[in-house]
């Protein structure tokens, strides 16, 4: 089965106005089918300075969440973008999808960046969505790369791709580690990754389109709005590694 990506590389500020002019143009060149995925915070902003939630325009955020459904509608596509949600009082680090249906998935962090604590709370569930038959997504957010467990679930619940929204800048120095991390999360589960950052300067992190052999297809490492557009070939997907894990000795448990 093949499917079609268009990971966008975008300047993530915080003013909601120009993320979506950002998102809006981006969008354009999205074609009947396509995956497209922004980085975290795409439509809210974000910062690793907390008090970016005090001045988050939730009117202007509920906009933007029903411009993307209306444009993934229009389009005949999916859209997934990050933003900081407010629930019931309490603020969570999320990715959002857009359907071409009109519907909307939601995944919401469960590993919190250490500047989070306190500020957002954490999601409940790691899930993954079917989205149409042979086409089962998981979601990562940010430093939740540091955590192979969580990716290793993800492909043992079905997912057959796994979408990062980054938002990783302001220290160079670790790009290799960070682009290490993201290629051995898509070898060790044999699963597609796509990882799209914040075109900011020194990103720690590039914008990458891996297969399930480790194989980089797609990268962008730019402070620009820029755009990587890739066929994938989910049939390349395997269980062989999972099926040979020594699940007598260690195994993954969901709660």
């Amino acid at each position: 089965m093949k499917q079609n990506i268009l990971a966008v590389n975008m300047p993530v500020t915080l003013s909601i106005t120009k993320n979506l002019e950002s998102i809006s143009h981006a969008i354009q060149f999205a074609q009947s089918g396509d995956i497209v995925i922004f980085p975290e915070g795409a439509i809210s902003g974000y910062s690793d300075s907390m008090n970016f939630l005090t001045k988050i325009d939730l009117v202007e955020c509920e906009k933007g969440f029903q411009f993307l459904r209306d444009s993934a509608k229009a389009k005949n596509i999916m859209i997934w973008a990050g933003s900081a949600i407010k629930e019931n009082e309490h603020w969570f680090n999320a990715a959002i999808g857009f359907m071409n249906d009109g519907n909307i998935k939601t995944y919401l962090k469960i590993n919190l960046a250490n500047v989070e604590r306190g500020f957002f709370d954490t999601g409940k569930e790691l899930s993954v969505f079917s989205i149409k038959p042979n086409l089962i997504l998981g979601i990562q957010i940010c430093r939740e790369l540091k955590f192979p467990e969580q990716w290793g679930l993800l492909a043992r619940l079905g997912a057959n791709l796994i979408i990062h929204l980054n938002n990783a800048v302001g220290d160079s120095e670790i790009y290799d580690i960070w682009r290490s991390h993201l290629i051995s999360r898509a070898a060790e589960t044999q699963r597609f990754v796509i990882s799209v950052n914040n075109a900011g300067s020194a990103q720690k992190c590039p914008t990458i389109i891996i297969d399930p052999h480790g194989k980089v297809l797609a990268e962008i490492n730019s402070d620009k709005l820029e755009f990587a557009r890739v066929e994938i070939d989910l049939t390349k997907v395997s269980n062989s590694l999972l099926t040979q894990c020594r699940t007598d000795i260690v195994s993954i448990v969901n709660h």
